[in-house]
């Protein structure tokens, strides 16, 4: 299980035609490195298979699987070269071949964007919904790599968008996690499908608020009602915008004190975690006064002094401010935070 750098570089070059014909053996493509791929597979991957002379692919050499079962034909997905596999080898079969988590062909495809590549007889709506070992049919695939504009629309519908993988992610919540929610047709934004959870009770809200991504929501959605559902952990999605820092993705007519206010299983306010992560100053200044910057959580702690600690407190208005201590209360507040060695 060597290496053959020689054949290797050539294929990353595309310039096979730079090494000895007669040296290009079906052996030396077949050749198993450490991790068990061979040249082929890069040949596939690297767009070189109708470079490859006669008698290295056919029908047990395009199935030959790496140590975490993908195939020459996987790779080609990969690579965005599935035109250039023979028709013989486009076959449903051969296509719907597995690897060890599951991954066909197919959601290589989709997750490349190149499913336009799929003789268009084969992608019916049980092929789209094919799931991997962790439930992910070919739409959270695509969803997740940026690719779901590519996959064509008839597929994208409420119940294929609602389809839910092992940890209960409809394509919509793969899709705000990694950015790409903007890539749905916004008619299929609705409150229901925005408001469907996972297994740990995260609606599409919080993923698109915990990963950055809540501009991608439409701002009409962004209500009081829909960012305060809490999962099962009590976390709510207006409380990771304000710890994300995306208070101001949020309409300034939404923001309002009850909003801000609303706690979670610790007594903690977004602006709590405003505070504590420094974006207090997305908070409307009306909204930070004394009284509100006072808010204590159930450990006694208030917003004010959580900037303070954290070094945010000239993001609240001169006039809440709290004050900072001075060195020698500082010392005494050192010595009160020390713990004996023993």
């Amino acid at each position: 299980m060597t290496e053959d750098f020689e054949l290797l570089a050539a294929i990353r070059e595309g310039g096979l035609s730079r090494l000895l014909p007669g040296s290009l053996t079906r052996a030396r493509f077949t050749a198993r490195n450490a991790a068990g791929n061979t040249p082929l597979h890069a040949a596939a991957k690297h767009g070189l298979l109708r470079d490859l002379p006669d008698g290295v692919l056919d029908a047990t050499t395009i199935q030959l699987k790496n140590d975490a079962g993908y195939t020459p034909l996987h790779h080609a997905a990969i690579g965005g070269h599935l035109s250039q596999v023979p028709d013989a080898f486009m076959t449903e079969e051969l296509l719907g071949l597995r690897s060890n988590a599951g991954v066909t062909v197919l959601h290589c495809a989709a997750a490349k964007g190149s499913l336009d590549q799929i003789p268009s007889a084969f992608l019916t709506t049980d092929v789209v919904l094919r799931r991997t070992d962790v439930g992910n049919t070919l739409l959270h695939e695509a969803a997740e790599n940026g690719t779901i504009d590519r996959v064509p629309t008839a597929f994208l519908t409420p119940a294929n968008l609602g389809q839910k993988n092992l940890g209960g992610e409809t394509v919509l919540h793969v899709a705000a996690f990694n950015g790409h929610l903007s890539q749905i047709p916004a008619a299929l934004l609705t409150p229901a499908a925005l408001l469907e959870t996972t297994s740990a009770g995260d609606t599409i809200f919080h993923a698109a608020a915990i990963s950055g991504h809540l501009g991608q929501i439409p701002p009409a959605l962004l209500t009081h009602d829909h960012l305060i559902v809490r999962s099962k952990t009590g976390f709510t999605a207006i409380h990771a915008a304000a710890e994300t820092g995306q208070l101001d993705k949020i309409p300034v007519a939404q923001l309002t004190r009850d909003l801000l206010l609303v706690r979670n299983d610790n007594g903690d306010t977004p602006l709590h975690a405003a505070a504590h992560e420094g974006h207090l100053d997305q908070v409307p200044a009306n909204l930070l006064s004394q009284e509100i910057v006072g808010t204590r959580n159930y450990d006694g702690v208030s917003v004010a002094k959580t900037a303070l600690d954290r070094g945010h407190h000239e993001q609240i208005p001169a006039s809440a401010r709290p004050r900072q201590i001075g060195p020698i209360r500082r010392f005494f507040h050192r010595i009160g935070q020390s713990r004996a060695p023993w």
